[in-house]
């Protein structure tokens, strides 16, 4: 959804997601479906459509699987976000018409899901940064300075040889 989103749309959109995560968790029994979280709602300006994002969590316990990185991401897993997703969309006019029962609004958005892949994304630059912070504490560090640093250095240097020649 692009522009600005009306207070009236975004209430609407929180009470969808609200609503969805635990209609999702109550009442869809398709074993393709696992734990999934509803990350996000964008409701059209006329409450005609709705688009919702939702985190797959995988047999694993995690996203992708304990310890695997974004981009490393495996067949297995992309089956069951997959296969999640189009559970979900399959099961989207039965959740419409029980969100229908739930919200007081004249139209129920129709609902269509995607997967959400931002906190997967988030987790794997997170691994990344500690990766080069940990490879980064391993370096020793060599301070640059600059030609100015260096002559000031340089002249601080042999102002303090004068004095002491002197003494």
């Amino acid at each position: 959804m692009s522009g600005k989103v009306s207070p009236r749309v975004q209430r609407v959109a929180d009470q969808i997601q609200r609503l969805l995560a635990d209609l999702i968790r109550r009442e869809i029994r398709d074993p393709r479906v696992g734990m999934v979280s509803v990350t996000g709602v964008d409701v059209s300006r006329d409450f005609a459509h709705a688009n919702i994002y939702v985190t797959v969590m995988g047999n694993h316990g995690d996203d992708f699987g304990a310890g695997q990185a974004f981009k490393d991401m495996g067949e297995l897993d992309r089956k069951e976000i997959k296969d999640s997703i189009a559970a979900l969309n399959k099961a989207a006019g039965y959740l419409r018409s029980l969100l229908g029962k739930e919200m007081s609004l004249r139209i129920i958005p129709a609902l269509q899901f995607h997967y959400d892949d931002s906190i997967a994304r988030g987790r794997y630059l997170s691994s990344l940064i500690d990766k080069a912070i940990a490879e980064d504490s391993t370096h020793e560090h060599v301070e640059e300075i600059t030609e100015e640093e260096a002559k000031i250095i340089e002249q601080d240097q042999k102002a303090d040889n004068f004095r002491d020649g002197d003494a």
